[in-house]
């Protein structure tokens, strides 16, 4: 499980350039399945082997000038509350603002490591105007520019360090972990509900009722599980936060704190960008995956309207599509235990071991009557495979010239494990190896 880094500050400071550059540079070296980078906001990165969760607050500012400061001030204030460590970004092009000294009074307070980082920093006279940050009161600060990544390098070793070594946190568990994740009011707390048979949640149509990620135990029918939900009392005082920002922050939680995600959206509300963005989250994370749309007695509908609808939320979750879509409705207690059911299937999936005298039996035959496409004039000949020893479904691919496989070909590796072995609703990577 990584920990948890949100860049923070005013508008216009560069927040989005950087967190799109560590991302960039997580796709690049890490994640070996393409066509994933959807999610604006939030993303996984590393830097000397060590991974995080990194959200950019910049994507939730909305509305006019006027409202910027209030909100900005909420989500420093969610900040604080939720992540392991803070980068503060200022802009040296403006120099201190009176935003900045805002956020800066709320993060002093704060226990958490707080990084203050001037941005726009390429050159050294603005190297020497960036002194005056010293007045925030937050100590050293480090100079970056985003647009070109001058700088990152020290502030990111410094950023790892600080992070909590959550490797010796972690208890070992034989349960299946499954969180029940979504955006707000979709019916999440309902859903564990009539599932456990009692009101275990507090449940409004206030949006934002669930607060805090609890696990509930659950032992019925012959199956044993811990059900994650982001729940919990929600104080009067923070009606007024910032709801999606929230939800965002606690969905990374039990995300990675779980073996499969129950992604909960309403069908009224359809298949949206935030839930697109949890779906990311999730897939990103190597999760199990089943989809659940709740609600589905309040639509109209005829003998279409469900084909037609899991159609949709397909053509939007390309190139993964073999996700389970369940449609539920947790006010009636309609394919409840179906859910239930499919995640548990999904679970066995995501276990799965196969052995490698099987995998080679199926696969090697496969591959040679349709090989990968020659490139520049070379042959590529793939030998052996083998499930590499993770959580997750991860196969190595043993050929003579891995750098020639380009990603259609192992989306079609991918496709034919799926057929042959049943990964259904599990991301399964696919590595090619020198052999």
């Amino acid at each position: 499980m990584s920990s948890i880094v949100a860049i923070v500050g005013r508008p216009n400071v560069g927040k989005s350039t950087f967190f799109n550059r560590l991302i960039q540079r997580r796709e690049a070296i890490v994640d070996a399945v393409s066509g994933v980078t959807r999610d604006r906001h939030y993303g996984k990165s590393d830097w000397n082997g060590k991974e995080f969760s990194l959200i950019d607050t910049g994507g939730y500012v909305v509305g006019s000038d006027d409202i910027f400061e209030a909100e900005i001030d909420k989500q420093v204030e969610l900040a604080i509350e939720e992540a392991d460590a803070i980068i503060f970004m200022v802009d040296v092009e403006s120099g201190v603002t009176g935003m900045d000294e805002d956020v800066a009074d709320l993060l002093r307070k704060s226990k958490k490591p707080v990084f203050l980082t001037v941005n726009k920093v390429d050159n050294n006279k603005r190297a020497e105007d960036a002194v005056e940050f010293y007045s925030l009161g937050l100590g050293d600060y480090y100079t970056i520019a985003s647009i070109n990544g001058s700088g990152t390098g020290d502030l990111l070793d410094a950023l790892v360090e600080a992070l909590p070594d959550n490797e010796e946190e972690e208890v070992v568990d034989e349960l299946p972990r499954f969180a029940v994740v979504g955006r707000p009011n979709a019916g999440k707390s309902s859903f564990i509900n009539a599932l456990i048979g009692e009101d275990r949640y507090i449940v409004t149509d206030i949006a934002g009722t669930t607060r805090d990620a609890i696990d509930t135990k659950y032992n019925r029918f012959g199956f044993e599980f811990n059900l994650v939900d982001t729940a919990g009392i929600r104080r009067k005082s923070k009606v007024k936060e910032d709801l999606e920002f929230y939800s965002v922050m606690r969905s990374v939680r039990a995300i990675e704190h779980s073996d499969v995600c129950l992604l909960v959206l309403d069908a009224t509300r359809g298949f949206d960008g935030q839930v697109q963005n949890i779906f990311w989250l999730a897939e990103r994370n190597r999760k199990g995956i089943v989809i659940l749309v709740n609600k589905w007695d309040l639509v109209e509908k005829d003998t279409k309207t469900a084909k037609e609808f899991e159609t949709y939320i397909r053509k939007q979750i390309a190139p993964f599509t073999d996700v389970p879509i369940v449609f539920i409705s947790v006010l009636n207690k309609q394919r409840i235990f179906k859910a239930i059911e499919t995640a548990v299937e999904v679970y066995n999936n995501r276990s799965k071991r196969i052995k490698t005298s099987v995998l080679n039996d199926v696969l090697l035959p496969i591959i040679e009557n349709y090989p990968p496409p020659a490139y520049k004039g070379k042959f590529v000949k793939i030998k052996y495979i083998m499930q590499l020893p993770t959580p997750q479904p991860q196969f190595a691919f043993f050929c003579n010239l891995p750098q020639y496989v380009k990603e259609p070909y192992k989306r079609y590796l991918e496709n034919k494990l799926r057929e042959k072995f049943d990964f259904h609703g599990v991301p399964v990577s696919v590595y090619m190896r020198k052999k």
